[in-house]
């Protein structure tokens, strides 16, 4: 039974701080060695390096400036983007010192699955922040980064305290995601798109698909290729709904009428 527990608590542990790198890793580290030093978290021996005091100086250092950047406009999505380099990295490596005393090959494994968990929050998190810059006003922002913040911090709490319940609580975050991940990444692809028709350098999708009506004699096999073109562009995220529909239409309205053949009179 303390063997099965000490399996739980490891791999919440370990999970935990790789959840908690991809959001706020600076705060992670603050916490995580806060709560070393002061005797309140025993953490494993290999880990037991954030606890050093210049570790804890550059963490706190660190989340203080993230604590400011996070909250720009815009300047949170710079943040986000250069720390795609040292938040999956760090994540990674934070997970295969989480472990223990165990073989390297061990090691090794956690720090691979560390990282590819720490690369989801962190894109989930960079994903999210580009849809709330498109609203004006930087409530939304403060709002965000705040809830990261005391996510992070109680994240942590209940990893370390609470295992199972954390275990379960990060499955349902997983599934989450994966439902979530699609469409934020459909919503800033037609964002760019959108941005790249208002600087001229994308073409509009309606001009785009009637830059060449169908002749009468090849019409069908022009239409339906246009037909077939714009389901794919819709498909893979190129064309939203809205979109694809009004290419259609103006498709079909370009299309000339059928000739009828002529009847002479007897």
């Amino acid at each position: 039974m303390d063997e099965y527990q000490q399996l739980i608590s490891i791999l919440s542990l370990t999970m935990g701080v790789s959840w908690a790198s991809g959001i706020n890793l600076y705060a992670a580290i603050l916490m995580l060695g806060l709560g070393g030093a002061s005797g309140g978290i025993e953490l494993p021996e290999n880990l037991q390096i954030v606890q050093d005091p210049a570790v804890i100086m550059a963490a706190g250092l660190m989340y203080g400036v993230e604590f400011f950047a996070d909250k720009i406009p815009g300047v949170d999505t710079g943040w986000d983007a250069i720390h795609t380099f040292i938040r999956i990295p760090a994540g990674a490596l934070l997970a295969a010192n989480s472990v223990g005393d165990v073989s390297p090959a061990l090691q090794l494994a956690a720090g691979i699955a560390g990282g590819s968990v720490t690369s989801v929050t962190h894109a989930a998190k960079a994903s999210t922040r580009v849809m709330i810059n498109t609203s004006p006003e930087p409530v939304s922002n403060w709002v965000a980064s705040i809830s990261e913040d005391v996510a992070v911090l109680g994240g942590l709490w209940v990893a370390l305290n609470h295992p199972v319940l954390f275990l379960i609580a990060f499955v349902i975050f997983i599934l989450l995601l994966i439902w979530l991940l699609p469409k934020l990444w459909r919503a800033i692809a037609a964002l760019f798109r959108k941005i790249g028709q208002w600087l001229g350098i994308r073409q509009a999708p309606l001009a785009a698909s009637a830059t060449s009506a169908p002749t009468q004699n090849d019409s069908s096999e022009n239409l339906t290729d246009e037909l077939e073109r714009l389901a794919a562009l819709h498909r893979s995220g190129g064309l939203s709904e809205e979109e694809f529909e009004l290419a259609k239409q103006q498709l079909l309205k370009r299309q000339p009428p059928p000739l009828t053949p002529k009847t002479s009179a007897e």
